[in-house]
């Protein structure tokens, strides 16, 4: 049977009830991020004919490194790159990277970002020359931390951790491509309407998105500069507003 053709970018694979799992493509080499389960991906890949270079891991939550080990089963030699504080916890990484960390994947470099608040010891990767000959817009894959209108839930850390961490992903160019790992676009915008709902821009891209999930497309990747328009969290002036924000959305129910 003939593969099919990849162009070079980056690629979801939806898994679970709302993982996505961010598949980058250079030639006939692929780099995956979170991978939360095995055989979708390695099914993913096949059919394209890429053979796996590295795998890039956010967190140690199940959800993101569950299909790691048996990722490493199909391709023995690919790279795990993970946070140096998680050795114990995603003990199968084999280039473990800190905070300011720079480094070369498949031609590009990549800058690892400390963004703990989530969990202790999480962190985001930041790719400012971009992916794909289109898309020469800087890339960030943030894991769990900064969410399509939401942030994550403080499992480890403290508001002021994760008020810490947004502003440091804010502070990237407007136009970064935000790759989080779950769709919760919809439900973060509704969540946030209703809490201003004379916002017109959040009113606005709430339809958007509420159409493209009518449609079963994803509404994944947003941007720095939608997400400062639109994601309250990150419009937190400071980490009592964002804990305020956060233990609302946690209780909510709507």
């Amino acid at each position: 049977m003939a593969m099919a053709s990849t162009i070079d970018g980056i690629y979801p694979v939806a898994v679970l009830d709302d993982n996505i799992v961010w598949v980058w493509v250079s030639g006939n080499q692929a780099v995956v991020v979170d991978p939360a389960l095995t055989e979708p991906v390695v099914d993913w890949l096949n059919k394209r004919g890429l053979q796996l270079a590295a795998v890039l891991q956010t967190h140690h939550h199940s959800d993101h490194i569950g299909g790691t080990p048996g990722l490493l089963q199909h391709w023995s030699s690919a790279a795990v790159i993970a946070a140096a504080d998680d050795q114990e916890r995603i003990p199968f990484q084999t280039l473990s990277v800190r905070d300011g960390v720079e480094f070369q994947l498949l031609g590009k470099p990549v800058r690892v970002l400390d963004v703990r608040a989530h969990t202790r010891a999480h962190i985001a990767y930041w790719l400012p020359k971009g992916i794909g000959s289109n898309k020469p817009t800087s890339v960030l894959f943030c894991g769990d931390t900064l969410f399509s209108g939401g942030c994550g839930r403080l499992f480890e850390g403290t508001p002021v951790e994760m008020h810490r961490a947004l502003q440091k992903l804010g502070s990237l160019p407007a136009e970064t491509l935000v790759y989080c790992a779950h769709e919760y676009t919809e439900g973060n915008l509704r969540w946030a309407a209703q809490q201003v709902p004379d916002d017109a821009f959040i009113t606005q891209r709430l339809k958007e998105v509420q159409a493209k999930r009518q449609s079963g497309a994803i509404t994944l990747p947003s941007s720095i500069g939608e997400e400062w328009r639109s994601n309250l969290f990150l419009r937190a002036v400071n980490s009592e507003q964002l804990e305020r924000l956060r233990q609302h959305k946690d209780n909510w129910r709507g």
